[in-house]
């Protein structure tokens, strides 16, 4: 196989995937954008808008640049549509959705097309089973915010070229961010090592040690750019605590990443943090 990287395609136009459309678009792909939510895509054109327009007033990027870069970004709700070299699915943290999607469009493109996941949890292996062509499969995680956070974890899974691993590396370095490789493990490498930042803090709010705000402001204080639930509010509850119970029940109901019944209770509430304007914190 022989893979030439001209566009790419992201699926999923929430926080991450829109991110990461702006990321590969301001790196010179052409980029593909999909969601099967019309006003999905709709948001992310106008945070991307946003986005970029913050950054051409900074100075960051030219009134050309900014320009160049939402001319290569197509935005679609037809999965017919989507046919790239390199396709990143940031969508539902749920393993059959991802080998719905998987199966789609692989029968939309070739075996050359590479197929990657920004999952935070799900074994790659487990996704890449039910994939024609399991070794063109890989982990791409980037981190929220994509275009601001520089790390990228690249996964290989047991089937999975050593030959597209190192590619897709060489690739997202190009635009500007740090690699590192991890093996196929629950919760790779960050979220593994940072589940208990999370776990631990709500851990102690459950037990009344202390409330959330005095948590953040000794986290803070002690070098921490972010305490553990702001940082939960910014990337999502509801995110989080996913990734949380599918870690959960991936190391066999291990208690040190039990679950907190509270961070249970916002999600179910619709509390989802600055996304839904109201988290741990309440956001104007």
């Amino acid at each position: 196989m022989t893979h030439t990287i001209h566009t790419i395609a992201i699926a999923g136009a929430g926080t991450m995937g829109s991110g990461i459309a702006q990321v590969t678009a301001s790196a010179g792909y052409n980029t593909i954008l999909f969601d099967i939510q019309p006003a999905m895509l709709q948001k992310a054109e106008m945070g991307i808008k946003k986005s970029l327009e913050f950054l051409q007033s900074k100075g960051k990027i030219s009134a050309e640049e900014q320009n160049a870069i939402t001319a290569r970004i197509t935005y679609t709700a037809n999965i017919s549509e989507l046919k790239a070299d390199l396709i990143i699915e940031a969508i539902l943290e749920k393993l059959e959705i991802k080998h719905q999607f998987f199966q789609q469009v692989a029968e939309i493109n070739g075996p050359n097309c590479i197929l990657a996941s920004n999952t935070s949890s799900i074994p790659i292996t487990q996704i890449a089973a039910k994939v024609p062509h399991p070794e063109r499969f890989l982990g791409i995680h980037f981190f929220n915010p994509a275009p601001i956070m520089k790390l990228v974890e690249i996964i290989s899974g047991v089937q999975t070229d050593k030959k597209i691993a190192d590619l897709c590396k060489e690739i997202i370095e190009k635009m500007g961010k740090t690699c590192v490789m991890a093996k196929d493990a629950p919760g790779f490498i960050v979220n593994r090592v940072a589940r208990h930042y999370y776990v631990e803090g709500l851990k102690a709010l459950e037990e009344n040690v202390a409330d959330f705000e005095t948590i953040d402001a000794l986290m803070e204080s002690s070098g921490f750019k972010m305490g553990p639930f702001k940082l939960m509010d910014l990337i999502g509850v509801d995110t989080n605590f996913s990734v949380t119970s599918s870690m959960f029940e991936l190391f066999h109901k291990d208690g040190k990443f039990r679950p907190s019944r509270i961070q249970q209770q916002l999600v179910d509430a619709g509390f989802h943090g600055k996304k839904t304007k109201r988290g741990f914190y309440e956001y104007s």
